[in-house]
């Protein structure tokens, strides 16, 4: 079982959930603002030089179970994943230092092959190659296992440095830890399942998910909860798993599940969950979210999951969770907490091949005189068939800049537009719009003086937002601005 996917660096995966419990989910409710993608940088003007920055992603802690009196003990993995903000820069490849030397009466460390280790074997250093594939790429997974005779509540860190080349030069990566305990409990958790690109709008999707016990202690029943963004849907709807539907109304930006597994996961133990993660991309697909997460079962568990809302349950055959074989039973049953909360939930993206044409909007004010005030609605539609959504970089799906004619004064301006200049403001809508969806702003304008032939104002798309470019998917972007007038006929 990986470890923890949040790591000790800025713009690192999010919890999309509201109502944790331990870093642990209770509902799968998108919120914006959520991050799983790190984004790049806008580029740099002509007379400003581009920089950038490497990030090391660990775990901030992990929870090792203890030897039984045999001195076995399930081992655990540290994944230690390194990314960088500048997509412009070519990270070529570099070193990633590990200093384990305070696990010395901790736990015994198993280096992967491209981890050169030191004398003492609690330190090491990790070649990596380039980093173009994905917003963190996974650079060492470092094997962990609880020393014989270790007692719980043993402690120690992991130190970890990295330095990379790239075409901008040299890059230091900021010094991240990741501290080791020492405890006993089960420890369920999730692999994480690779990003997807290039999907075909109508193909299914399929998702190699696992379950696995990297504790010490059975857990009897788990709590899955999925959630699949609004351009996914569901291959099964399964008769132990309930579902809230997508709905625009009430801004479920996608469907959520959550199902009760009866089979007890051993120590040691692993399940295969592939059935439960197929989805297939509908019309709408475009910048998909897939998420899924488990927990120990409990009444108490599942109410904060469900949080009063109207799932239904499925009518499908139930959800049977495949066993993996090579469990190996350390002890009995028991109710403990789960020793890493961090490896429960994970997160992925799935682009699809789609489009979404934006169009700027904007209409005529005519009949007014001096000292006026009118209201000028501009915005942007959505004409489809893709919807547009930001679900991993919480950016707006839309934003537009806005002219202002001459001979107004803006005396009202919607909260979601900043001012960027003399007459002129950005608008941003919410991280998604819905197919056949728009987004308007309402300004409200005082009439100073009537321009001849009427003062002219302008609507247009920004086109060059980095973590949304809507020349990626808009088809026709010469509808993405409009003109309106403010005239006295």
């Amino acid at each position: 079982m990986q470890a923890a996917q949040a790591a000790q660096a800025p713009r690192v995966p999010q919890e999309p959930f509201a109502g944790r419990r331990r870093r642990r989910h209770a509902s799968l409710a998108l919120v914006a603002g959520a991050v799983l993608a790190l984004g790049s940088v806008a580029p740099a003007s002509a007379d400003e030089q581009e920089t950038d920055a490497l990030w090391i992603a660990a775990p901030y802690d992990l929870v090792l179970p203890t030897a039984d009196a045999q001195g076995d003990a399930v081992g655990n993995t540290v994944e230690v994943k390194l990314g960088h903000d500048n997509t412009n820069n070519a990270i070529t490849g570099g070193k990633l230092t590990v200093d384990a030397t305070e696990l010395a009466n901790v736990a015994d460390v198993t280096w992967p092959s491209d981890c050169a280790p030191g004398a003492d074997a609690l330190t090491a250093t990790c070649d990596f190659g380039a980093l173009n594939t994905g917003p963190y790429e996974t650079v060492a997974e470092i094997g962990l296992r609880a020393k014989a005779g270790a007692p719980a509540d043993t402690t120690g860190t992991i130190h970890f440095t990295a330095d990379a080349d790239s075409s901008f030069g040299p890059l230091t990566g900021y010094p991240t830890d990741t501290q080791v305990r020492l405890g006993d409990g089960p420890d369920l958790g999730v692999n994480q399942v690779p990003y997807r690109t290039g999907v075909a709008p109508g193909s299914d999707i399929a998702q190699a998910i696992r379950l696995s016990n990297h504790g010490n202690r059975t857990a009897d029943r788990t709590l899955l909860t999925l959630f699949a963004s609004h351009g996914l849907d569901f291959a099964q709807r399964f008769g132990n798993c309930t579902y809230l539907e997508d709905d625009a109304t009430t801004h479920q930006t996608g469907t959520t599940a959550v199902c009760v597994l009866d089979k007890p996961v051993a120590p040691g133990q692993q399940y295969d969950l592939s059935a439960a993660g197929a989805v297939r991309a509908t019309g709408a697909a475009l910048y998909e979210r897939f998420d899924y997460s488990v927990d120990q079962y409990s009444d108490e568990a599942y109410e904060q999951a469900v949080a009063g809302r109207p799932f239904v349950q499925g009518t499908g055959a139930d959800l049977v969770p495949a066993a993996v074989p090579a469990a190996r039973t350390l002890s009995a049953t028991a109710a403990e907490p789960d020793l890493n909360a961090e490896d429960n939930y994970r997160s992925t993206l799935i682009n699809a091949d789609n489009k979404a044409d934006l169009i700027a909007l904007a209409n005529d004010i005519t009949g007014v005189a001096p000292g006026d005030t009118v209201t000028a609605r501009v915005g942007v539609k959505n004409r489809g068939p893709a919807w547009v959504a930001s679900l991993g970089a919480g950016a707006p799906a839309a934003a537009i800049d806005v002219t202002i004619p001459q001979g107004t004064t803006v005396t009202g301006a919607p909260d979601s537009c900043y001012e960027r200049g003399t007459n002129q403001y950005t608008c941003q809508s919410p991280i998604f719009m819905w197919e056949k969806d728009r987004s308007t702003f309402d300004f409200t304008l005082r009439v100073d003086r009537v321009v001849e032939g009427g003062a002219k104002g302008s609507v247009a798309t920004v086109n060059d937002n980095p973590e949304l470019r809507i020349s990626a998917f808009d088809p026709q972007l010469a509808n993405n601005t409009a003109k309106f007038t403010v005239s006295g006929s």
